[in-house]
């Protein structure tokens, strides 16, 4: 396997993606590149999509641990099937598993993080801070450290289709002539039809962390989507898809079945009832993108159970389940009891 340590064009350090200047800078010499001149630095394998891997790249890509040699330090470094670009821990340079990300497992589309770690720190702490009963270790400096930008995949998927639905519905009418009470009841049957198209609905394309908190950090917008190039990656964690679009096709056009029926709902005003009969979908054409999407993830172990929390790398959008302090909830309780029994004694009901 071949490994990518993207260089400084200027004084040959180790380089990485900068967020906040959306520029590739150099801690060394303080020279900014942009992805187009990195790009013309380092021009890794370009492999269309049809191109169809052979059994060699196969096997490569399904090996459960693989290890590769830092192309800045020489050392040996180790990394799961799964992960494509990571920070050599030895001489802290990234590095980028390159035929990982080749042939068929070639993203056509990422969004570059928007915000560095610092940032994404603040706005973890800003975050947890709301939270009256966290555990004090969960504000730890080391614990906070640990915060890690790392680029998930995901099946973007565009879709013509035509969509139509029936309905039954009523109009009651109700009006009174002298002493009697008179009640119209009209019946209709409904049926919408026309032609939708569907933008970038995301899907999960890696199984093995939370779906939950790969799906709570959407959406993510379209028009900060560009063209997949190698650069991106450096100085992030990466991990390359192990869920292909066969497996998401059914979960894509139930979703898109769950948009149109609601939509075509929407449509349907102006009567007292309306009963939804079904949805009919019909799809014109679909258009799979791989792309991988920004996320900043912390974890934090507390007794057997992990916490996983997980800030969207574009958006800001905060995921995650926060823990919560026995003794902090001891100290309330012990708090909220002695000012209900000082309550109740100074009213006279407790002797």
């Amino acid at each position: 396997m071949s490994v990518v340590s993207y260089k400084c064009p200027s004084c040959g350090a180790g380089i990485a993606f900068d967020s906040e200047k959306q520029k590739f800078a150099c801690e060394y010499c303080l020279s900014e590149f942009t992805e187009a001149e990195m790009s013309s630095q380092t021009q890794p394998e370009d492999i269309s999509e049809e191109h169809h891997i052979t059994d060699a790249e196969n096997e490569e890509f399904c090996d459960g641990l693989l290890s590769y040699s830092c192309s800045s330090c020489g050392a040996e470094v180790f990394a799961d099937k799964d992960t494509a670009s990571d920070i050599c821990p030895y001489c802290h340079n990234p590095v980028i598993c390159e035929g990982r990300l080749s042939g068929q497992l070639k993203p056509h589309k990422i969004i570059p993080f928007a915000f560095d770690k610092a940032e994404a720190e603040r706005r973890f702490l800003a975050f947890a801070k709301k939270k009256w009963f966290v555990p004090k270790g969960f504000f730890a400096p080391d614990q906070v450290d640990k915060i890690r930008g790392i680029y998930y995949p995901f099946w973007l998927t565009d879709a013509d289709i035509t969509a139509s639905g029936s309905a039954k519905a009523e109009n009651v009418r109700t009006w009174k002539v002298g002493k009697h009470m008179y009640t119209e009841t009209s019946h209709f049957n409904l049926f919408r039809k026309g032609d939708i198209h569907f933008e970038d609905v995301a899907t999960g394309a890696y199984e093995g962390d939370d779906k939950d908190m790969l799906e709570g950090i959407l959406p993510f917008p379209s028009d900060a989507l560009v063209d997949f190039s190698m650069p991106y990656l450096s100085g992030f964690l990466s991990k390359k898809r192990n869920v292909e679009k066969d497996d998401v096709f059914e979960n894509v056009k139930s979703r898109i079945t769950d948009y149109s029926t609601t939509m075509l709902k929407n449509t349907m005003n102006g009567y007292t009832v309306v009963r939804h009969v079904g949805t009919n979908v019909h799809l014109n054409k679909l258009h799979w993108d791989y792309t991988l999407l920004p996320i900043w993830i912390l974890t934090y172990h507390k007794g057997k159970k992990t916490y996983t929390y997980a800030l969207n790398g574009h958006t800001g959008k905060v995921y995650g389940e926060i823990p919560i302090s026995g003794k902090k909830l001891w100290i309330l309780f012990a708090i909220v009891t002695v000012a209900v029994a000082a309550l109740f004694t100074t009213i006279g009901l407790l002797p």
